[in-house]
């Protein structure tokens, strides 16, 4: 039932590239494998931390099939499927090989700013078409749009394959709100690290984790505890964190967590442009923080 399984911490992947900005399939698999073994409950493909806007088609794709081959069905797989044309959303929808793909991750329409009913109308054509569970992607401060909760919840009431929202708009009244007034069996997902742990507390089913790309293990332990009502040593791990939930987003996503994953002598150091690595002055910080906790 896709309702357990996308409770806990699902991984929104990065994208590791090799020096020649080429896509480094060696250290992909390395990183998979990391997250399966050390408790990560499903991986989320080609979302907004893979660097997915300086992706080619074929790349995403090859990416797609990479990782549902290294996971072999061993833990539930979200895939990105957003835009800001609907009717290329669709087409996506009704094209696309989604073998061994869970459920997909549809990000509100950026740019174009819709209203409220633009984004329902966007939303109502995506359900429609989509041959999986949808799972809706609010993140405001990315896309210029803001989806009120009342959109959320006449999506969630009116499309039984809208399962769950991703809830990035740091807004713990709004997403207070959706909690209070959801279908029963509707998901709220938290969208940011930093503040998991509080909205577990509201009655939030987990996170799609950006730290969780280096720390699977830790993370996943503390939204498990959090789940489990165990808030006294959820709250422990959560405070060890702070320092690098700041240090995550400084300088953006994911530059903050592919250094990371550098000093741990995962990957290479390396995005695309317009993203470009952190500053030394940042990546030393890092180091500092991730010496102590390691």
């Amino acid at each position: 039932m896709l309702n357990t399984k996308l409770i806990g911490m699902g991984v929104a992947l990065i994208t590791p590239f090799k020096e020649d900005e080429t896509i480094d399939f060696e250290a992909l698999k390395r990183l998979v494998e990391h997250q399966i073994k050390n408790g990560t409950d499903y991986l989320v493909v080609c979302g907004t931390t893979a660097e997915t806007p300086t992706l080619t088609d074929d790349e995403k794709d090859e990416i797609t099939r990479f990782v549902v081959n290294c996971v072999a069905g061993r833990i539930p797989i979200v895939l990105g499927v957003g835009g800001n044309n609907t009717k290329l959303v669709v087409n996506q929808l009704q094209t696309k090989d989604f073998s061994g793909i869970d459920a997909i991750l549809s990000v509100t329409p950026y740019y174009n700013k819709p209203s409220q009913e633009g984004i329902y109308q966007h939303y109502a054509a995506i359900a429609r078409n989509s041959p999986l569970p949808v799972i809706l992607y609010n993140v405001p401060g990315r896309t210029g749009v803001n989806m009120l909760p009342e959109t959320t919840i006449r999506l969630a009431n009116e499309f039984p394959n809208i399962c769950a929202v991703k809830e990035a708009s740091g807004n713990f009244t709004q997403i207070d709100d959706i909690i209070k007034n959801k279908p029963a069996d509707f998901m709220v997902i938290s969208g940011d690290d930093g503040i998991t742990f509080p909205l577990i507390t509201l009655g939030a089913v987990g996170v799609i984790s950006v730290i969780g790309n280096a720390f699977p293990k830790e993370f996943s332990k503390m939204v498990r505890l959090a789940l489990q009502g165990d808030y006294n040593n959820a709250r422990q791990i959560h405070y060890k964190f702070t320092e690098l939930f700041n240090l995550l987003f400084v300088e953006g996503n994911p530059a903050g967590v592919k250094s990371m994953l550098a000093v741990m002598g995962m990957i290479e150091n390396k995005l695309r442009l317009p993203l470009v690595p952190n500053t030394i002055k940042t990546y030393e910080k890092i180091r500092k923080v991730l010496n102590e906790l390691i």
